[in-house]
C-alpha cells in the first residue's frame, strides 16, 4: 500500500498492528490548564464569575427554589395520603392548628364497650 498521511499517524503500517490512537491526542487525556488563555486588548472586558462545580450563585438559588417547593408539594401529598393511618392523626395532623379538630375521634359514651 502507498503511504498517505492517515496511515503514517497510524504508524505506518495503516494500523493493522498497533493502535489507532497511538500518537494522536486520546479521547481519556485531561486536558492541560498551564497557560493563561487569549485576551485580546481590543475585546470586552470580562470576567469568569464564581461558581462552585458549575453551580453560580442564580442557578443554585433557582434550583433550590425549585426544589423546595417540590419538597413542600410532596410533603403536604405525604401527610394527606396517609391521613387514615392513626399514629399520623395524633401524632401530626391533630397538631396543626385549624384542621386538627377534623381528626379528633370521641367515641360517645353509649358506644363505649367498657
Amino acid at each position: 500500500m502507498l503511504p498517505t498521511f492517515i496511515r503514517q499517524a497510524a504508524g505506518g503500517d495503516g494500523g493493522m498492528t498497533q493502535s489507532p490512537l497511538r500518537g494522536g491526542t486520546q479521547p481519556h487525556r485531561f486536558r492541560v490548564n498551564d497557560y493563561q488563555s487569549f485576551k485580546s486588548k481590543f475585546g470586552p472586558d470580562y470576567k469568569i464569575g464564581q461558581h462552585i462545580g458549575g453551580f453560580n450563585i442564580p442557578l443554585v438559588t433557582r434550583l433550590a427554589t425549585i426544589g423546595g417547593g417540590m419538597g413542600v408539594a410532596a410533603g403536604i401529598f405525604a401527610l394527606f395520603f396517609f391521613d387514615g393511618v392513626p399514629r399520623v392523626q395524633r401524632d401530626i395532623l391533630q397538631k396543626i392548628p385549624f384542621i386538627g379538630e377534623f381528626y379528633k375521634h370521641e367515641v360517645p359514651p353509649e358506644d363505649n364497650p367498657f
